[in-house]
């Protein structure tokens, strides 16, 4: 009898041991799987109680997608991305420290950082490939910025920029005229070289003088068009007045009379 019990238990037994190991699995599969979306290289933690996620060396081409939207730091430094996309981070509005470090971005375009206004405090963009950014690219940003360390075009441009950006402290000497319309201004640290040049207003001047030059030329050019255009009319009237006189007396009387009441 207990024999018999026992084969019948057996069955019942595994498949209910079946049955947890199904459940089991199931519930590994959903803890895994948002781990398992993330790019190679990429992983949460969470660090002084701040939700962070890290992509450093990760060897990304681009802004991952799959970054958790209440993230507070976002690590995706020393990797090749090449430039930043408007909205790319967009779905993250709890960011508070964002590092784009030792990539290779050389264009920003405008809208890349929409979203981020409100809690943004730290941006670092630093060891790019950066030569000109707009400063519409920054438009409400209030975290402060490092763009040290980026081969820029010094000009009006880059003058614009510093102005509506609160540089990151111990940065401002690492922007460095890389190029610049004034030869002797290259290899010079910016905030240095704008202390006695104004780029806006020289290319203001510039622009000036060239309107200037612009205008003139059109005005020579109308002066010239109304003294031919004078001359011409002499010649021709001078033309008539030798015909008037080749004529009969009383043929050139009337035509006399007509050419001065023409003319009055």
């Amino acid at each position: 009898m207990t024999a018999a019990r026992g084969v019948l238990l057996c069955p019942i037994t595994m498949g209910l041991l079946l049955q947890s190991l199904f459940l089991l699995l199931i519930l590994l599969g959903s803890c895994l799987h948002p781990a398992a979306a993330f790019p190679k290289g990429c992983y949460p933690s969470e660090e002084a109680g701040l939700k962070t996620f890290r992509c450093s060396n990760a060897q990304l081409t681009e802004v991952p997608r799959d970054i958790p939207n209440d993230t507070n730091k976002l690590y995706l430094d020393s990797n090749q991305i090449p430039f930043l996309p408007r909205d790319a981070f967009r779905d993250l509005p709890l960011l508070l420290e964002l590092d784009l470090s030792h990539n290779a971005i050389a264009r920003i375009e405008s809208g890349a950082f929409q979203g981020l206004a409100e809690h943004l405090h730290s941006l670092d963009l630093s060891s790019n490939r950066l030569v000109s950014v707009s400063k519409d690219a920054f438009n409400n940003l209030k975290a402060k910025v490092n763009l040290s360390n980026n081969p820029w075009l010094c000009d009006c441009r880059l003058q614009e920029l510093i102005r509506a950006v609160e540089l990151a402290a111990d940065s401002s000497g690492g922007i460095v005229c890389d190029s610049s319309p004034q030869e002797e201004h290259v290899g010079k640290a910016f905030l240095q070289v704008i202390a006695g040049t104004d780029f806006c207003n020289v290319y203001k001047k510039t622009t000036d003088i060239a309107m200037l030059v612009t205008m003139f030329g059109w005005f020579a050019m109308v002066i010239s068009y109304l003294v031919y255009y004078v001359r011409q009319n002499q010649e021709d009237a001078r033309r008539h007045l030798e015909y008037l006189k080749s004529l009969p007396s009383k043929q050139r009387r009337s035509e006399e009379s007509s050419t001065i009441s023409t003319v009055v």
